[in-house]
């Protein structure tokens, strides 16, 4: 009687030593792990439409490629896990109506500015070089129905500034 008590012990305990084992080292082939697999490929751009930014005066500032966040995933996504990308491309997100809106720089690599635009196609509200991987909120502060965000720096370089018109069209 002993020594099956002994036995069982022994299984179980080789049991939970197993399991333990699976849980710290998860890298084993076919097994998941907790910590992000930074070799997988990164997002790559999609081109969903265009957009302008005009001046005062309506005119044509800036032309750029847009990817389209139009639904509660894509939103969800929007830049993160991209290291780079040229002047000429951005994202455009794109809301049910327009409130106040928070964005937040989790996961994402690269510095963005973050541009609100109001339900008549406004700039109401531009944060430039953004934190990359931070958590604090980034708020529109005026209510918003679009957001778009290109690489940091962009508004600086083609003179993107609050008051200002966009346009955009889906291909």
């Amino acid at each position: 009687m002993k020594k099956k008590r002994i036995i069982g012990l022994v299984v179980i305990a080789v049991a939970i030593l197993a399991f333990i084992m699976v849980e710290i080292f998860p890298e084993k082939k076919g097994k998941r792990s907790i910590v992000p697999n930074e070799s997988l490929a990164e997002p790559q751009f999609l081109r969903e439409g265009e957009l302008v930014f005009l001046n005062n005066e309506q005119d044509t500032l800036k032309l750029i490629d847009i990817e389209i966040a139009d639904d509660e995933n894509s939103r969800a996504q929007g830049l993160m896990h991209r290291s780079d990308m040229p002047y000429d491309r951005g994202m455009l997100f794109i809301f049910d109506y327009e409130q106040p809106q928070s964005f937040w720089m989790k996961n994402t690599k690269m510095s963005l500015d973050i541009i609100y635009v109001n339900a008549d196609l406004e700039i109401v509200k531009i944060h430039e070089y953004t934190q990359p991987y931070s958590q604090a909120a980034i708020p529109s502060q005026k209510p918003a129905q679009y957001v778009i965000e290109t690489k940091g720096g962009f508004c600086h370089k083609f003179g993107i500034k609050e008051g200002q018109n966009i346009q955009y069209r889906k291909l």
